[in-house]
């Protein structure tokens, strides 16, 4: 099972791609340049405003670029909610306008918050359409990716999808993920892990303030944070290579995806993927007997 594909420990988030006008083309063209090959984007990311970005540079480009590859999503309709087989099947093909792709390698089913996991797996739902797309050959595999964790793990066992996507549920300060990539691997799915920054408070990102999976952090985690960055400093570490590091460290997570929104950050990743590998073994002993354990994050 599985998708098929030798991946990359990093995939390039373009979550953040397409909100800031006149500069978020620029922005695209890196993300295809990057010697990073894989990119996760969406339907609905800012309103599909990230496809098309995507899809123009992909156009100046003449094309996917050797070993570059493209995951997407389909997503509820925008304005109704509505995630059905019809609208599953119009999303894929907005999906496929956009970037201007006959076919892709990976679709998942997106943050299906509006209808049942009965509802999704049924007849005329999501997940029908997306198994039809398989079966004929428009995309390579399916997936499930979203960030409530229960709700993830039931479309796991369901034994139908050939990956998953979490996040913000397996980083430095939480665990809750355990469940979905522990029931991932006995299904030999693809696991991708999203957020391991928790939006960006575990590597000094101010770009979400003081949160923490998309709520405000406590004041404990605030200070559990603190901590982490003294440690870090100490060891001449950057805290962000260490929370990247959590991540690929795992050995059933096949690829951690971090979001990036700017030319910086975008060049930054490769050598941030390369510091992360370099973290000392025995950086992790140190950091669990010095920290203890995280507190409590935010619930589902």
């Amino acid at each position: 099972m599985g998708i098929g594909i030798d991946l990359e420990p990093v995939t390039i988030g373009t979550s953040g791609l397409g909100k800031r006008p006149g500069a978020d083309a620029r922005v695209a063209r890196a993300m295809l340049e990057s010697p990073l090959a894989q990119l996760d984007t969406s339907n609905n990311y800012a309103l599909g405003e990230t496809e098309r970005l995507l899809g123009a540079a992909l156009d100046e480009a003449g094309g996917l670029p050797a070993g570059k590859v493209v995951f997407s999503k389909i997503d509820q309709d925008p304005e109704t909610g509505v995630f059905d087989y019809d609208r599953a099947m119009r999303s894929f093909e907005e999906t496929r306008g956009r970037l201007h792709l006959d076919t892709l390698p990976l679709l998942h089913l997106h943050d299906p918050y509006t209808i049942t996991v009965a509802e999704g797996l049924g007849k005329g739902g999501p997940v029908e359409a997306l198994l039809r797309l398989k079966e004929e050959g428009l995309v390579g595999a399916i997936g499930i990716a979203a960030g409530t964790r229960a709700l993830v793990e039931e479309y796991v066992r369901s034994g139908v999808f050939d990956a998953v996507l979490t996040h913000n549920r397996y980083t430095l300060v939480e665990r809750s993920g355990l469940g979905i990539i522990e029931a991932a691997a006995e299904r030999g799915m693809t696991v991708f892990n999203a957020a391991p920054f928790g939006g960006g408070i575990l590597a000094g990102s101010a770009f979400r303030g003081q949160q923490y999976a998309y709520q405000p952090a406590s004041d404990d985690l605030a200070s559990w944070i603190d901590r982490l960055h003294a440690l870090c400093a100490a060891h001449g570490l950057d805290v962000a290579a260490v929370a990247l590091a959590f991540s690929m460290r795992e050995p059933r997570i096949h690829s951690t995806v971090v979001g990036v929104y700017s030319l910086e950050r975008v060049e930054a990743l490769p050598g941030l993927a390369a510091a992360a590998a370099g973290i000392p073994t025995g950086f992790w002993d140190e950091l669990e007997t010095e920290l203890g354990t995280p507190p409590a994050t935010p619930a589902d």
